[in-house]
């Protein structure tokens, strides 16, 4: 059986790749994976108005993350934070997702940002913002994670702002948090963060945040696509703070290391790849590198793909591999975010996961995309 996709033809899987649920918990890494929400597909909204969320779907999703011993990373970018799902989403998610993640024994840390904040702000706003989506996170008990601000890197006028902002709120925070550092490829918004157009004075910059209260950071989050940066960046952190890679581009590296350390992993492609990343984990814990890299170097191609440019909207491409896996009865988004990447896009996102072997039914993924294929008028 072949079939019809928008570059020509192409012929599906019959097996699915052999991941299964469960098995020794995950050592040498520390693995979060950032989760993608699903819509209610019923909701009568529109684009601009509070998300609907398919609570049960939702959950069901974190539930499949947990069983293969990721941790999940909650209310971050790929759970379309600022791109349909505003703050109280956000903070309903956060709230059910740790209850469940207390019922399953999962491991949950989640973002705290300003994204109640709407307009011109000022630093004291800022920092109010923040203070109250950390309180809340506290209080469910998941782990925060101090994500990048849209709202201070518009009030900010130098790197000492955001020293003072971030000193203000680890000096408040109860245990040792995630500092998140999101570049404008994911969020244009997010330009100049730290207070400097050029990166390697913002990197100064944040490790000076870091310096200065050691013994409240666990680790940081780096999403700025540049290996060589981060790996320079990772071994200039202090003893006992950890490097999370949210490098999409080139994560089997990272993660493996090299002689001078590695990164744990925060990463918004391990939403659709849980399974064989969980599985390279446990090989890497072994010792065997070199198993870990031939599980997880044939996934680049299909992260590559869906984080193109415009990185932001990578959330299309996993929502639609969620789909075809059997985790959601749908494709649509928050937002009407479905539209956000053409089908030629889409096309490839299937034909490269389902090269993976990343469809648990491949008869299934093949029927829906057909069905998406024929909505689009290819005709099978």
């Amino acid at each position: 059986m072949t079939i019809r996709l928008p570059h020509g033809t192409y012929e599906p899987r019959t097996e699915p790749a052999a991941f299964t649920a469960g098995g020794a918990p995950l050592a040498s890494r520390t693995v979060f994976s950032a989760a993608h929400v699903v819509a209610d597909p019923y909701a009568d909204v529109s684009p601009d108005a509070p998300a609907a969320v398919d609570w049960d779907a939702t959950l069901a999703f974190r539930r499949h993350l947990w069983s293969h011993g990721l941790g999940v990373a909650e209310a971050m970018d790929t759970a379309q934070r600022g791109m349909g799902l505003d703050w109280d989403g956000a903070a309903e998610l956060i709230r059910r997702s740790a209850a469940e993640a207390k019922a399953v024994g999962g491991r949950i840390a989640a973002g705290v940002g300003t994204d109640q904040l709407s307009g011109p702000v000022d630093l004291a706003a800022v920092r109010a913002a923040y203070e109250e989506q950390l309180a809340l996170v506290e209080e469910t008990g998941a782990q925060p994670i101090l994500m990048a601000s849209r709202a201070l890197a518009a009030a900010a006028r130098s790197p000492d702002d955001y020293l003072t902002v971030y000193g203000h709120l680890l000096r408040q925070a109860g245990d040792p948090v995630i500092l998140h550092w999101l570049g404008p490829m994911f969020d244009p918004a997010l330009e100049g963060y730290w207070g400097s157009a050029g990166p390697d004075a913002a990197t100064d910059t944040f490790l000076k945040v870091i310096a200065e209260h050691p013994d409240k950071v666990d680790g940081i989050k780096v999403s700025l696509l540049d290996a060589e940066r981060e790996a320079g960046l990772r071994r200039r952190l202090p003893d006992g703070v950890r490097c999370y890679t949210g490098d999409d581009f080139h994560y089997p590296e990272l993660i493996a290391g090299d002689e001078h350390g590695f990164s744990h992993a925060l990463l918004g492609i391990f939403d659709p790849l849980g399974p064989v990343a969980a599985e390279a984990v446990r090989v890497l814990d072994t010792g065997d590198t070199a198993g870990f890299r031939a599980l997880l170097d044939p996934t680049v191609a299909l992260s590559r793909h869906l984080f193109r440019a415009p990185t932001r909207f990578y959330k299309t491409g996993v929502v639609l591999l969620a789909w075809l896996a059997g985790h959601q009865d749908h494709f649509t988004m928050v937002g009407g975010l479905q539209s956000a990447r053409s089908l030629p896009h889409l096309a490839r996102a299937y034909e490269l996961a389902d090269g993976l072997g990343l469809f648990p039914d491949p008869q299934l993924a093949e029927a829906r995309m057909k069905s998406l294929l024929t909505v689009y008028g290819v005709a099978q």
